[in-house]
């Protein structure tokens, strides 16, 4: 079984069945919704979501992140369509929540 997961539309997810991840095409937020809640309660190590669905999810993740112990990492990646910069985003607050500063905007002299 792969440890890996990945969640979105067909379009944007199928390319990672190559690569032996599991995955799981939705055609909505609520879909979407579903396969990372089962998701969560597997043996993952790590679930990808698109952008567009951890946009539209954004509450519901950080709620069922609260309740994971170690596994799975929620991953946030583009979709087919281009990235908005959530996963970067997501990145850059827990960093700056973790050592109490921005790190990626810092300016070099």
């Amino acid at each position: 079984m792969s440890h890996l997961a990945v969640v979105g539309d067909r379009d944007s997810i199928w390319g990672f069945k190559a690569l032996g991840m599991q995955i799981h095409a939705v055609d909505s937020p609520q879909g979407a919704l579903k396969a990372l809640r089962e998701l969560c309660n597997s043996q993952y190590k790590a679930v990808f979501i698109t952008e567009n669905y951890a946009e539209a999810l954004e509450d519901e993740i950080e709620e069922l992140e609260k309740f994971i112990a170690l596994y799975p990492s929620i991953v946030i990646i583009p979709s087919h369509k281009g990235s908005k910069n959530l996963g970067m985003e997501k990145v850059r607050s827990l960093v700056e929540k973790a050592i109490g500063r921005d790190i990626f905007n810092q300016q070099h002299s």
